[in-house]
């Protein structure tokens, strides 16, 4: 069997989900399919929590854009007496029942049990569509199979109890294809959970992983892999094959293709992944796998947006190694601070993070009172793998650069936005 994965640039549309189709019927083997909310879902889905969040009456209106957008997609799939319609109209009121009676708890609590609805959505629609498309079709929800911790927006798959639950669901005994959501897991209490932003391709790696499928087609708006991001080095190139461990290391700086989880499920199996473009199915995109060479070495620039660079000393000027730095990274990790970048001296260290400013502001005032801290915002971090002095000329040059890093394959630069 194989994994397929739709991203919400592919799924946008009712044209989008009529590509999907012949996408799907082209493939004669067993197909788990995951499935990301349609278009920018999410992020409308994050502006109703927001309002929500702060008492603002205006959530509803959000609310009541989603809902248009997708009851627009469905009445261009399907009939207006189509039972399908009233099964999204049944879930859109049971997540506005949820926010009229809830009380409001912690943001990373709430932004699961909301933001998660955008994956349920858009696969109970395409399950329909492929089912009325004459495709033996199953609908699964993701959150009875993956089973996660309570780190709400970054949670950690339990794998034995997943793999026992994945394997018994997704037999394909009475279907040859069954849909399901990426992104979205629950815990042992039965919250929904969501497994980090964009991270449906993580979803597509754990359900190959765990049933052994043998490959993942992962389908994007792009010809496949590319070496840099094309809106803004306009002559990026497609890259024909990279080994997972290029993969690993363009994912960890930044590359926004694949979800930075999606490799090591796949490494654990030595299953390929593909990527390819969902606008030109015929093309063969690039391939993801273990043996991989690079046919032409050509430097892979990849820029991080919206970074914060902090800077963490002591206050009684004591080396910032041993304890202190055991200390400072435990405070990295208990708020759920991913590191970008760490530069450390004798009594300093700085560290490149993205800007989520809640979690950056727990972290603050945690450090407080035992370190100076001070930070710079609205900075980008620029990284080039296999890099030459053309490469780093080109994308540093008139950018006033507060750090560098070098090492054998990749530098790494921190300089203000632009």
């Amino acid at each position: 069997m194989k994994v397929y994965k739709f991203g919400g640039a592919s799924v946008k549309d009712a044209q989008g989900i009529r590509n999907l189709a012949k996408i799907v019927t082209r493939e004669k083997d067993n197909l788990a399919v995951v499935v990301s909310a349609f278009g920018k879902t999410t992020n409308a889905l994050e502006m109703v929590l927001k309002a929500w969040m702060e008492n603002d009456p205006k959530y509803r209106d959000h609310l009541d854009n989603v809902y248009s957008y997708h009851a627009s997609v469905a009445g261009e799939l399907f009939s207006a007496a189509d039972p399908v319609r009233d099964k999204i109209a049944d879930s859109f009121a049971g997540l506005g029942k949820y926010l009229k009676s809830t009380k409001r708890s912690s943001w990373d609590f709430e932004y699961d049990q909301i933001v998660s609805y955008g994956e349920v959505w858009s696969t109970i629609i395409v399950a329909e569509f492929l089912r009325q498309a004459g495709i033996d079709t199953l609908w699964v929800d993701a959150r009875k199979c993956l089973l996660t911790d309570t780190r709400y927006r970054d949670a950690n798959i339990m794998w034995d109890e997943s793999s026992e639950q994945v394997n018994k669901v997704f037999n394909f005994k009475t279907s040859s294809v069954i849909v399901t959501q990426g992104f979205i897991g629950a815990n042992r209490e039965g919250w929904s959970t969501t497994l980090g932003r964009e991270g449906s391709d993580y979803t597509a790696a754990v359900l190959a992983s765990m049933l052994d499928a043998d490959s993942v087609t992962v389908w994007k708006d792009v010809p496949g892999l590319l070496n840099a991001d094309p809106k803004w080095l306009s002559d990026a190139e497609k890259m024909e094959e990279i080994s997972y461990k290029e993969a690993v290391e363009m994912t960890f700086s930044g590359a926004k293709v694949i979800h930075p989880k999606t490799i090591k499920p796949l490494h654990n199996k030595n299953i390929p992944l593909h990527v390819r473009s969902f606008l030109d199915p015929d093309a063969p995109g690039t391939v993801v796998k273990a043996d991989a060479t690079l046919r032409k070495v050509m430097p892979v620039y990849i820029r991080k947006e919206k970074q914060l660079l902090i800077s963490i000393l002591p206050k009684d000027f004591s080396f910032v190694m041993g304890d202190n730095l055991s200390r400072i990274f435990q405070s990295f990790n208990t708020f759920g601070i991913k590191v970008n970048l760490v530069e450390a001296s004798a009594i300093s260290i700085n560290v490149c993070v993205d800007d989520e400013r809640p979690k950056v502001d727990a972290l603050l005032g945690d450090l407080k009172n035992d370190y100076s801290v001070f930070y710079n915002e609205d900075l980008e971090m620029l990284s080039i793998r296999h890099y030459t002095p053309g490469a780093i000329k080109r994308i540093t040059s008139g950018r006033e650069i507060l750090l560098e890093q070098k090492a054998r394959s990749t530098v790494r630069f921190v300089v203000r936005g632009k």
